[in-house]
C-alpha cells in the first residue's frame, strides 16, 4: 500500500527537523516531499546568527581580566574565580534554553538537526560558557558545510582543546587524548588506525591550545617540528596536516555515513545504501549538503521499515511539542530539569562519544515521564520527579539551590516543580474544527503519530472531554500525545 503525502512529509520533517510546526498541517497533504525538501534546503541556507550567552557583567569580567594580561586561570584572584565559574553557568543554562527556543522557532530546521547532529558527533562537555557557545557557533556555521573545513574549525575550538586535554600536549611530553578521540569518534572509527598512529599524531598536535576567550593559540616552542609517520605517511606534520591525512581515508568518508545513516534513517544499517553514501560523501570532497540530499531525496529513505522507526532522543520530544503546540513557559527552567530526566543536557554529553541514542532513552522511569509530559504540559501538574544526582550536570551546586519560579511563588527543586506552560492552541484548532467529530482521533493521530497503526479510539475517547469540540481536540491530542507511540519517529 502506498503512503500518503501526509506521512512522507511528516516522516521527512521529523528526520530533516523536529517535527511538523502547526502552521504546516495544511501542506502535509498537499506539497510532494521533494518541494519540501527543496523548502528546507532554502531556509537553512542563510547563515545563523551568533547565540550570545554570556551577559554583559561576564563579558566584562573577561575584557579586564584579559586587559591585565591574566590570561590564564591560575592567575585570576580566587574571587574572579568563583564569580567567573558560577556566571559561566549560568550563561551555559541560558545557552541551553536560546538553542532549544532555536529549533522550536527557526525555519531552519535543517540547519539546526544537522547542528544538533554534530553536537553529538563532536561531543564536548565544559563549563566556560565562552568555549561553549563558541563551539555551538562553528558547528552551526559549518552543520550543511563541507565536513573538513568542520573538522578543522572544531579541533581549534578552546571547548574541545581543553575537554580533551591538549592544552597539556607539549614537547618531549605529548598528551595522547586529543589524537586518539579525532581517529576514534570524529574520523575514522575505532580499529582503524595504531596506537603508534595515535602516538605519532599526538606530536603533531603539540604546541596546539586556546586562551581564555577560547580563541586558537599555536606555542611554536612547545611543538614537536621532528620527523611524524601516521597512516603509513612520513614528514614533518602539524596538527592541520595529520587532520588532512584523515579526511584522506576513505574510511572516514564510510565512518561518518554511517552515522549520519543511523541518525537520520534507521539504527539498522542498510550496508549497501551506506557503501554508496561514502563512496558520493568522499568524491564530493565531504560536502555535507549532498550527502544529506542523496539521503532525503532518495526512494529508500521513504520505505515503510525507515517510518517510525526511531525513538526520539528527549530533546527531539521536547522541541517537537512545543512545535505542534506553540506554547509560552512561565518557567522556562523547568525545561533544564526535563532534560536532566529524560537523560539529555544539552551541552553535557554523557562523554566524548556522545549520547548512545535508540534504546537507552527508554526504561522504566524515563518512558513513565516521557508519556507524562503532554499532562503536564496541558495541566500545569507538579513535577515531581528528583533527577539524578550529578555534579557536572547540576553545574557544582546542590538540587536544593535551585530556585523554581511559579504561580504560587519560588520553590527549591526538592520540592513540586510546576511548568506552568500557556498553550496557543488557536491554529491548532482553526486546522481541526472543519473535520467531522467522529472523523477527529484519527485525523488527530495521523498527524501526531508516524505509524499507520490505528490509535484505539474508544480509549481515547474514554478520556477526553466531550464537552465541546474545542475541548475534545484538546484533550484528546493531549491523550494520543501521551501514548507509546508518540516516543516514535
Amino acid at each position: 500500500m502506498a503512503l500518503s503525502n501526509q506521512l512522507k512529509n511528516q516522516h521527512l520533517m521529523w528526520r530533516a527537523g523536529f517535527g511538523p510546526a502547526v502552521e504546516q498541517l495544511g501542506v502535509l497533504d498537499n506539497t510532494s516531499p521533494e518541494k519540501l525538501y527543496k523548502a528546507l534546503q532554502k531556509a537553512s541556507a542563510k547563515r545563523p546568527q551568533y547565540l550570545q550567552a554570556a551577559d554583559s557583567s561576564l563579558q566584562g569580567l573577561m575584557l579586564g581580566i584579559q586587559d591585565a594580561g591574566r590570561l590564564q586561570k591560575q592567575e585570576m584572584s580566587p574571587e574572579q574565580r568563583k564569580e567567573m565559574r558560577q556566571r559561566s553557568r549560568e550563561g551555559i543554562k541560558s545557552l541551553n534554553l536560546y538553542w532549544l527556543k532555536e529549533m522550536v522557532d527557526t525555519d531552519a530546521q535543517l540547519r539546526e538537526k544537522m547542528a544538533f547532529f554534530w553536537h553529538g558527533h563532536f561531543a564536548c562537555r565544559n563549563l566556560n560558557v565562552f568555549y561553549q557557545q563558541q563551539l555551538l557557533d562553528v558547528i552551526r556555521q559549518n552543520a550543511l558545510g563541507n565536513f573538513g573545513d568542520l573538522l578543522h574549525e572544531v579541533s581549534k575550538t578552546g571547548a574541545m582543546l581543553n575537554f580533551l586535554n591538549n592544552n597539556q600536549n607539549k614537547k618531549d611530553h605529548p598528551n595522547e587524548n586529543f589524537a586518539r578521540e579525532v581517529m576514534e569518534l570524529f574520523t575514522m572509527g575505532r580499529g582503524n588506525y595504531s596506537e603508534h598512529d595515535v602516538k605519532e599524531a599526538a606530536r603533531a598536535f603539540t604546541g596546539w591550545g586556546a586562551n581564555a576567550r577560547g580563541e586558537f593559540v599555536f606555542r611554536t616552542f612547545q611543538h614537536d617540528g621532528g620527523a611524524k609517520t601516521v597512516l603509513g605517511r612520513t614528514g614533518n606534520f602539524d596538527g592541520d596536516e595529520v587532520l588532512d591525512i584523515l579526511l584522506n581515508q576513505k574510511q572516514t568518508a564510510k565512518f561518518i555515513s554511517q552515522k549520519v545513516y543511523r541518525f537520520f534513517v534507521n539504527e539498522n544499517i542498510d550496508h549497501q545504501k551506506v557503501e554508496w553514501l561514502a563512496d558520493r560523501f568522499y568524491k564530493s570532497d565531504y560536502d555535507i549538503g549532498k550527502l544529506i540530499a542523496d539521503i532525503f531525496t532518495s526512494d529508500w529513505f521513504y520505505d515503510e521499515k525507515n517510518i517510525g522507526s526511531r525513538i526520539k532522543s528527549p530533546i527531539e520530544l521536547l522541541v517537537g511539542i512545543q512545535r505542534i503546540l506553540p506554547m509560552k513557559l512561565e518557567n522556562e527552567e523547568a525545561l533544564l530539569l526535563l532534560e536532566r530526566v529524560l537523560g539529555q543536557i544539552l551541552f553535557y554529553p554523557p562523554n566524548v562519544a556522545g549520547w548512545s541514542g535508540g534504546r537507552s532513552w527508554i526504561d522504566s522511569s524515563t518512558l513513565m515521564m516521557r508519556m507524562r509530559i503532554p499532562q503536564l504540559i496541558n495541566d500545569t501538574d507538579d513535577f515531581n520527579v528528583k533527577p539524578k544526582s550529578d555534579d557536572d550536570q547540576m553545574m557544582g551546586r546542590s538540587d536544593d539551590e535551585i530556585k523554581i519560579k511559579s504561580g504560587g511563588g519560588a520553590r527549591t527543586a526538592n520540592a513540586a516543580r510546576v511548568i506552568n506552560a500557556h498553550v496557543d492552541w488557536s491554529k491548532y484548532l482553526d486546522y481541526y474544527n472543519k473535520v467531522a467529530r467522529e472523523q477527529l482521533v484519527n485525523d488527530m493521530a495521523g498527524i501526531l503519530l508516524q505509524t499507520r497503526k490505528a490509535v484505539g479510539a474508544d480509549v481515547i475517547n474514554e478520556y477526553a472531554d466531550a464537552t465541546s469540540k474545542e475541548t475534545f481536540i484538546k484533550t484528546s491530542t493531549i491523550q494520543i500525545m501521551s501514548t507509546p507511540e508518540y516516543q516514535l519517529c
